[in-house]
This record gives structure tokens, C-alpha cells and sequence, in this order.
């Protein structure tokens, strides 16, 4: 059997936060971050600003929107992202959540991945964002439709071990990169395809 090439930063612990920087750890990794478009860029500026301005933004009780960690997973020779078939919102995505007032948006981002996976093999590529996205969540019963700050990291994972559906996916799936636009063609998702292509050509 072939031993798969593992990137070389991705063991790394992840930092821990001091309360007094509760915003500054997520604030310096969108600051140094650079969107890969206009419209990529105008997100990253907008998420700034709302950060700034709401030292809550971690919080699902802030109703005007809030900061989510999310994950693009991939097999460590970049041929397949892990998908889920989200309950709520019906269509393939990455996986990722809440932050539930933890402003380490990576730790967030690896602890959806591992929870709505069951997978243990989690480990981040990069420490880096990987990509940002601002999308709008529709109203449903009490909670009045909001704003998702969207912040993604990668990480790879080990695609023959066992995946664990949880309740908040109808299905899980490694997909083959080439093949995500069919199950989800949006412009979001695009976007770390095409992140992820690039990567992988670097590491040639």
C-alpha cells in the first residue's frame, strides 16, 4: 500500500486564548488574510467590521448574525473534500457550526468537523483561514433571519476511517474534487475547489 504524503505543518497544537483577547486571535488571522477575489476580499473586510463592533459576535444570541468556524476536509493527497448533506438547509456543504462564545474560530471549526463526522483523524493543514464567507440564514420559528460570518480552515483526514452521521446531516460523502460542482454549483463552494487545486499543484 502507498503511504500517503502527509503536509508537514498540520501537527501543530492549536493556540490557546487569554480572555483579554477574546476578539485579537481571529481579528489577526482575518488581517493578514487576503480574499481570493473581489468578492472574497469585500467579505473579509465585512467580517472585520462586524467583529469590531460586537464584542458578542461569538454568540448565537446576537440575532443579528454571528461568527461561524467551518471545515474544508480533505483526503492528504487534496483528491476529495468530505461533504454533508445538511438537514436544516437541505444541500451539500462543508461541515462547521456555531461558535457557542469560543473565539478560537479553529477550534471551532476542527471540533464541528470531528463531531459531525465522528471522525478522529481531524488535524489542520494550515492554522492560516483558508477562506471567508458571509452568507444570510432565512428566518425559522423564533430566530429572525441573520448573517453568517463564515471563517474556514482545511484539514485533512483519513477517508478510510469509519464516518458517524450525525443528526444534524442526512448523509456524509467524500467527493471527488471535480465532482462537488455537481452536488452543490455555489459560488462558496466553488471557491475552495478551486483553493484546493491550487494548493495541491504548489505542493507538486
Amino acid at each position: 500500500m502507498k503511504k500517503e504524503k502527509l503536509p508537514p505543518n498540520m501537527h501543530k497544537p492549536i493556540p490557546e486564548i487569554e480572555p483579554s483577547d477574546i476578539r485579537s486571535f481571529i481579528l489577526a488571522k482575518l488581517n493578514n488574510y487576503v480574499g481570493f477575489n473581489e468578492d472574497e476580499e469585500r467579505m473579509r473586510q465585512e467580517t472585520i467590521l462586524f467583529i469590531q463592533n460586537n464584542p458578542n459576535c461569538f454568540s448565537r444570541k446576537l440575532l443579528t448574525g454571528h461568527v461561524n468556524g467551518s471545515a474544508w476536509v480533505v483526503d492528504s493527497e487534496m483528491r476529495m473534500a468530505l461533504l454533508t448533506h445538511h438537514t436544516k438547509l437541505d444541500r451539500w456543504l462543508q461541515l462547521g457550526g456555531h461558535s457557542d462564545e469560543d473565539p478560537n474560530t479553529l477550534n471551532v471549526a476542527q471540533r464541528e468537523a470531528i463531531e459531525e463526522s465522528g471522525l478522529q483523524s481531524v488535524l489542520p493543514i494550515s492554522q492560516e483561514i483558508f477562506d471567508i464567507d458571509v452568507h444570510p440564514i432565512p428566518e425559522k420559528g423564533d430566530e429572525p433571519g441573520h448573517l453568517h460570518y463564515d471563517i474556514r480552515f482545511i484539514f485533512t483526514a483519513d477517508p478510510q476511517e469509519e464516518l458517524v452521521i450525525s443528526s444534524e446531516s442526512k448523509d456524509l460523502q467524500w467527493v471527488e474534487i471535480d465532482a462537488i460542482s455537481a452536488l452543490n454549483p455555489s459560488e462558496s463552494l466553488i471557491r475552495m475547489v478551486t483553493k484546493t487545486k491550487k494548493l495541491k499543484d504548489n505542493d507538486r
